[in-house]
């Protein structure tokens, strides 16, 4: 019997739940189970919860949750803590400890690894992943980010259409979405664009520098010819004089946000025109009804398959999504060391999708589900 320490960090997603649930579910029966409570932090102050049977009962039942059944958050270990943190592993006899995060997971459970060493500590290591901004290297995609995009893609799709109806009151609206630094999540927006006047018009994204005039050319085209223009940003956008907008920072993190707010001012300075700026909010992580079913069952694929190589014995590696090679789509699960989910840095949008909209949707189609479709042609925002 092992004893299994597990804990979720970062930003959460709708279908972190089902990864922890699968998980549970895999190891309770045979083995010792410690719940990490509000991530790091928890760890590092020895937040601990002990599983027994209405623990594990929450817990299933939470799989179908948004949000982070364990709580969560943003903290960074600093030296001290991920030395003590080892110290709290070791005198609590844990023999596995697994964390379900994003970039800042991997890297800490990765110094937690070098630390467990120079201890002289057996201690073995899982990474699963999870991010809605889908910036985590070493996989095709996160569990969390299909979701995610679903709900960008429907929220655009239907925002447009009540822009276009609304055109003799205003004119431009400027959506923000999440993704931080990469452009995966705004570029989704345009997944149900099918005609010309249909929502957005124009994407800007962080990886593609953002220039003001081509941004206002975009604009007078759409206002001229549909009568509005629908506009998305990712938080991360670089603006003005090439920075990112901050809204503060938090455990020394910044916390991007804001940029649809300063292309509005700029807006209504340059176009005698009715502006709205608009952030997507909370519900891009956390909408139930816009889960997909790929994203799901592959949020449970990953728990149930690092469960498995748990009891195989596989340590300091994250459990990674990749496409196996044939017409069909089909997730495949395969090791990649943290080390290297590390050193690859933030995934960026590839350059190829970022005016070939076409080829986006593609690669996305299988994650956002086939259930949905654009709308028909609106007689709205046509040349008369």
């Amino acid at each position: 019997m092992k004893r299994i320490a597990i804990g979720m960090a970062g930003g959460p997603t709708t279908v972190i739940n089902a990864t922890l649930a699968a998980f549970v579910r895999a190891l309770y029966k045979e083995h010792s189970l410690t719940f990490i409570m509000n991530g790091y932090e928890g760890l590092a102050n020895k937040k601990f919860l002990q599983a027994n049977d209405e623990v594990i009962d929450i817990i299933l039942a939470h799989e179908k949750v948004p949000g982070a059944s364990l709580g969560s958050g943003r903290y960074t270990l600093n030296q001290q803590q991920i030395i003590d943190s080892v110290h709290i592993l070791r005198d609590s006899r844990i023999d596995a400890l697994v964390f379900i995060g994003g970039n800042g997971t991997m890297e800490a459970l990765e110094k937690i690894k070098e630390e467990a060493h120079r201890q002289h500590y057996q201690l073995q290591l899982l990474g699963i992943p999870k991010t809605v901004d889908n910036d985590l290297s070493g996989t095709d995609h996160s569990p969390g980010f299909g979701s995610s995009a679903r709900y960008v893609a429907q929220a655009t799709r239907d925002m447009g259409r009540d822009l276009l109806s609304m055109n003799n009151f205003e004119q431009v609206r400027i959506i923000e979405t999440m993704g931080r630094n990469v452009g995966w999540l705004a570029a989704a927006a345009g997944f149900f664009k099918k005609y010309d006047n249909d929502p957005p018009h124009f994407i800007a994204i962080p990886e593609k520098p953002l220039n003001r005039e081509h941004l206002f050319h975009h604009i007078d085209k759409a206002i001229k010819d549909y009568g509005v223009a629908f506009i998305v940003a990712g938080e991360g956008v670089y603006w003005g004089k090439g920075v990112q907008i901050e809204k503060g920072r938090v455990n020394g993190r910044s916390i991007l946000g804001g940029i649809s707010k300063e292309i509005e001012h700029e807006v209504k300075e340059h176009f005698n025109v009715v502006v709205r700026s608009e952030l997507l909010g909370m519900n891009q992580r956390s909408c139930s009804v816009s889960v997909s079913d790929t994203d799901y069952k592959e949020a449970v694929q990953v728990g149930y398959t690092a469960a498995r190589w748990l009891k195989e014995g596989a340590s300091e590696v994250m459990v990674s999504i990749y496409r196996a090679a044939d017409s069909l789509y089909e997730a495949v699960c395969k090791p990649v060391s943290l080390k290297s989910v590390i050193q690859q840095g933030e995934r960026k949008l590839p350059e190829q999708y970022w005016d070939d909209q076409a080829a986006y949707n593609e690669w996305l189609r299988p994650l956002i589900g086939y259930d949905l479709v654009s709308y028909p042609p609106s007689v709205l925002g046509e040349k008369q």
